[in-house]
Protein backbone atom coordinates (compact mmCIF):
# COMPACT_ATOMS: atom_id res chain seq x y z
CA UNK A 1 0.00 0.00 0.00
CA UNK A 2 1.38 3.55 -0.95
CA UNK A 3 1.22 6.19 1.99
CA UNK A 4 -2.36 7.53 0.34
CA UNK A 5 -3.86 4.53 0.78
CA UNK A 6 -2.74 4.32 4.50
CA UNK A 7 -3.86 7.69 4.46
CA UNK A 8 -7.08 7.27 3.30
CA UNK A 9 -7.87 4.15 5.61
CA UNK A 10 -6.66 6.05 8.56
CA UNK A 11 -9.43 8.92 7.57
CA UNK A 12 -12.11 5.90 7.65
CA UNK A 13 -11.13 4.30 11.05
CA UNK A 14 -11.51 7.94 12.37
CA UNK A 15 -14.65 7.71 10.68
CA UNK A 16 -15.92 4.58 12.29
CA UNK A 17 -14.31 5.84 15.45
CA UNK A 18 -16.61 9.04 15.36
CA UNK A 19 -19.57 7.58 14.10
CA UNK A 20 -19.46 5.15 17.35
CA UNK A 21 -19.04 7.76 19.81
CA UNK A 22 -21.98 9.52 18.40
CA UNK A 23 -24.23 6.36 18.24
CA UNK A 24 -23.21 6.18 22.46
CA UNK A 25 -23.68 9.78 23.33
CA UNK A 26 -26.49 10.84 20.79
CA UNK A 27 -27.95 7.92 21.31
CA UNK A 28 -28.92 8.08 24.63
CA UNK A 29 -29.71 11.61 23.57
CA UNK A 30 -32.12 9.84 21.52
CA UNK A 31 -33.72 7.19 23.94
CA UNK A 32 -34.77 10.28 26.82
CA UNK A 33 -36.34 12.06 23.73
CA UNK A 34 -37.91 9.19 21.89
CA UNK A 35 -39.43 8.10 25.03
CA UNK A 36 -40.76 11.34 25.54
CA UNK A 37 -42.67 11.95 22.16
CA UNK A 38 -43.28 8.30 22.38
CA UNK A 39 -41.17 7.30 19.37
CA UNK A 40 -41.00 3.04 19.10
CA UNK A 41 -36.98 2.93 18.58
CA UNK A 42 -36.56 4.46 22.05
CA UNK A 43 -37.94 0.78 23.76
CA UNK A 44 -36.63 -1.05 20.86
CA UNK A 45 -34.71 -4.17 22.39
CA UNK A 46 -31.74 -4.86 19.77
CA UNK A 47 -30.92 -1.09 19.76
CA UNK A 48 -30.59 -0.75 23.66
CA UNK A 49 -28.28 -4.03 24.00
CA UNK A 50 -26.63 -2.50 21.65
CA UNK A 51 -26.62 0.89 22.80
CA UNK A 52 -25.78 -0.57 25.94
CA UNK A 53 -23.03 -3.06 24.97
CA UNK A 54 -21.59 -0.26 23.02
CA UNK A 55 -20.42 2.13 26.31
CA UNK A 56 -19.99 -1.55 28.59
CA UNK A 57 -16.93 -2.29 26.21
CA UNK A 58 -16.10 1.85 26.62
CA UNK A 59 -16.16 1.49 30.04
CA UNK A 60 -14.67 -1.90 30.53
CA UNK A 61 -11.19 -0.50 28.29
CA UNK A 62 -11.00 2.51 30.48
CA UNK A 63 -11.06 0.36 33.61
CA UNK A 64 -8.31 -2.41 32.38
CA UNK A 65 -6.82 0.88 31.15
CA UNK A 66 -6.88 -0.58 27.58
CA UNK A 67 -6.42 1.97 25.01
CA UNK A 68 -9.30 2.27 22.53
CA UNK A 69 -8.30 0.22 19.52
CA UNK A 70 -9.45 2.11 16.81
CA UNK A 71 -7.23 4.69 18.68
CA UNK A 72 -4.34 2.38 17.87
CA UNK A 73 -4.85 1.51 14.43
CA UNK A 74 -5.61 5.02 13.40
CA UNK A 75 -2.43 6.24 14.86
CA UNK A 76 -0.39 2.97 13.37
CA UNK A 77 -2.14 3.59 9.49
CA UNK A 78 -0.66 7.40 10.44
CA UNK A 79 2.59 6.63 11.38
CA UNK A 80 2.43 4.07 8.06
CA UNK A 81 1.29 6.74 6.12
CA UNK A 82 3.96 9.60 7.59
CA UNK A 83 1.33 11.99 8.16
CA UNK A 84 -0.18 13.73 11.15
CA UNK A 85 -3.81 14.28 11.45
CA UNK A 86 -3.69 18.32 9.63
CA UNK A 87 -1.06 16.99 7.24
CA UNK A 88 -3.59 14.63 6.02
CA UNK A 89 -6.10 17.44 5.45
CA UNK A 90 -8.84 20.17 7.26
CA UNK A 91 -11.72 17.36 8.14
CA UNK A 92 -9.40 14.39 9.37
CA UNK A 93 -7.93 17.41 11.53
CA UNK A 94 -10.99 18.29 12.79
CA UNK A 95 -12.80 14.89 13.20
CA UNK A 96 -9.32 14.17 15.16
CA UNK A 97 -9.38 17.55 17.20
CA UNK A 98 -13.14 16.70 18.57
CA UNK A 99 -12.43 13.32 19.41
CA UNK A 100 -9.47 13.29 21.46
CA UNK A 101 -8.86 15.80 24.64
CA UNK A 102 -6.02 16.11 26.38
CA UNK A 103 -6.52 15.47 30.07
CA UNK A 104 -5.71 12.81 33.00
CA UNK A 105 -6.59 9.05 32.75
CA UNK A 106 -9.27 9.47 35.59
CA UNK A 107 -10.83 12.29 34.21
CA UNK A 108 -11.91 9.76 31.46
CA UNK A 109 -12.45 6.70 33.35
CA UNK A 110 -15.08 8.96 35.35
CA UNK A 111 -16.42 10.00 32.55
CA UNK A 112 -17.30 7.23 30.60
CA UNK A 113 -18.03 5.68 33.91
CA UNK A 114 -20.93 7.82 34.99
CA UNK A 115 -22.33 7.85 31.07
CA UNK A 116 -22.41 4.34 31.10
CA UNK A 117 -24.54 4.51 34.47
CA UNK A 118 -26.95 6.90 32.86
CA UNK A 119 -27.47 4.32 29.80
CA UNK A 120 -28.01 1.44 32.68
CA UNK A 121 -30.30 4.14 34.33
CA UNK A 122 -32.17 4.67 31.10
CA UNK A 123 -32.90 1.10 31.24
CA UNK A 124 -35.20 1.66 34.43
CA UNK A 125 -36.47 4.89 32.90
CA UNK A 126 -37.02 3.69 29.61
CA UNK A 127 -37.75 0.16 29.79
CA UNK A 128 -36.74 -1.92 26.23
CA UNK A 129 -39.94 -4.03 25.20
CA UNK A 130 -38.84 -7.13 22.75
CA UNK A 131 -40.75 -7.66 19.91
CA UNK A 132 -43.56 -10.56 20.47
CA UNK A 133 -43.13 -13.24 17.69
CA UNK A 134 -46.23 -13.20 15.93
CA UNK A 135 -47.66 -17.05 16.05
CA UNK A 136 -48.56 -18.89 13.07
CA UNK A 137 -51.52 -20.22 13.69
Amino acid sequence: MTSEDYSVVANLVLATHVAFVVFVVFGLVAIIIGAALDWRFARNFRFRVLHLAAIGVVVVQSWLGIVCPLTTLESALRAEAGTSPYEDGFIPYWLHSVLYYDAPGWVFIAAYTVFGLLVVASWVVVRPVRRRQQSSG
